[in-house]
């Protein structure tokens, strides 16, 4: 009788094992750093919202490797030391294969000898500094364009809006400094000359001393590098002094729907170099993608002026994800030799790697596209003579 009873419950035992569900398996981990606190908050918020929306529409399509993609997203507060901090976290404690980060070059460049000290590659969605790909780190792959690319972008404009003379005000960060470097080489081939330089600290509030020596000059233009939060406090301090220049903003950081909202007319006029223009979706390498992007933005109730910074969230999960399904499994080593093999369409337009940096340390440089837009009438507006190019 014991036996029996026995032999029942083992068989049910067995029988109930069968039945029960699979345990689901772990997900897909991602890191992001962005700046989520401190002074440009708003720009690592808006990329944050953007890598949800990819997240999301990756794991609607049943993710990658069969497995849900999981973001674990660290704050860096704006400052480089927590960059470096969120770096080891996400690789020590949280074994993430790949990392998306970390929107200013200061920040990027404070984590990367942790990505090289422990063998994990980042996707690199906003730093422009020249030497985030040129100091031979082999773990960087970079979707947006070094500050040199980005005055190559606008030097087919160049003739079009007929600078002679330009001067400069960029925050006092690796990005500000390398765009005041080479948007100076563009205007020195294309024959014009090269004024004052004026920097100023990434908290600032008050730039209306820097401005002054700007105004002091002869310069028919000034070009601003900064976060959106900066460049609204610069325009309207530049119109209280009635400065009276041709102003373009470098770095696709400007947001000038913001600008519009923000500083009012004191935008009016000003041009702004973009990596994406959710004005004009149709406009972008691929429209379609583009205007779901744009939709899905609004149906999430996110302020369109993040747009302009959103995307980059999006395309950087994508290349990530993109990485970990060619190498068949997420281990770090296999998602980098994997980073070399993407090639894929993300909202900004194509995202395929090409060498930059010493020799047998390159790191990946994608070249994205890059467009020109101009407030006008208090309306984002393609000039006439961008849309001829």
């Amino acid at each position: 009788m014991k036996q029996a009873i026995r032999a029942l419950f083992v068989a049910l035992t067995v029988v109930a094992a069968l039945a029960a569900p699979a345990p689901a398996q772990e997900a897909v981990k991602i890191g992001v750093i962005q700046p989520l606190s401190g002074s440009v908050a708003a720009s690592g918020n808006y990329i944050r919202m953007g890598a949800e929306i990819g997240r999301d529409w990756i794991n609607a399509k049943g993710g990658v490797l069969g497995r849900k993609v999981e973001l674990l997203i660290e704050d860096n507060k704006s400052d480089p030391k927590e960059a470096a901090t969120a770096a080891e976290k996400l690789i020590v404690r949280d074994k993430v294969p790949v990392i998306v980060g970390a929107w200013g070059s200061s920040m990027t460049l404070a984590a990367m000898p942790k990505l090289e000290e422990y063998g994990v590659p980042m996707v690199v969605e906003t730093s422009s500094a020249a030497t985030i790909t040129k100091a031979g780190n082999p773990w960087i792959f970079r979707i947006s364009p070094p500050s040199e690319m980005e005055a190559l972008g606008l030097s087919k404009y160049m003739k079009d809006l007929g600078i002679k003379q330009a001067d400069f005000l960029a925050v006092n960060t690796d990005w500000g400094r390398g765009a005041v470097g080479a948007f100076g080489d563009l205007l020195k081939r294309s024959g014009a000359q090269v004024g004052t330089a004026e920097f100023m600290e990434q908290a600032a509030t008050d730039m209306n001393a820097q401005i002054t020596k700007v105004k002091a000059g002869g310069a028919d233009t000034l070009f601003l590098t900064t976060s959106v939060e900066q460049i609204t406090l610069v325009l309207k301090q530049a119109q209280e002094q009635r400065l009276v220049r041709r102003v373009i903003t470098t770095g696709g950081s400007s947001s000038p729907s913001q600008l519009i909202k923000q500083a009012g007319a004191a935008a009016e006029g000003t041009y702004h170099i973009l990596f994406f223009l959710p004005w004009f979706p149709e406009a972008m390498p691929d429209g379609k993608l583009a205007k779901a992007f744009v939709d899905e933005w609004a149906k999430r109730g996110h302020p369109f002026e993040g747009l302009t910074e959103g995307f980059r969230g999006h395309d950087g999960v994508l290349t990530a994800v993109e990485a970990i399904r060619i190498a068949g499994k997420p281990d770090p080593k296999a998602v980098r030799e994997a980073l070399w093999k993407v090639s894929v369409m993300g909202v900004n337009g194509p995202i395929k790697f090409e060498k930059d940096g010493p020799a047998g340390k390159e790191s990946g440089q994608s070249k994205p596209s890059i467009f020109i837009v101009q407030v006008k009438d208090g309306k984002i507006a393609l000039p006439a003579f961008s849309a001829k190019k």
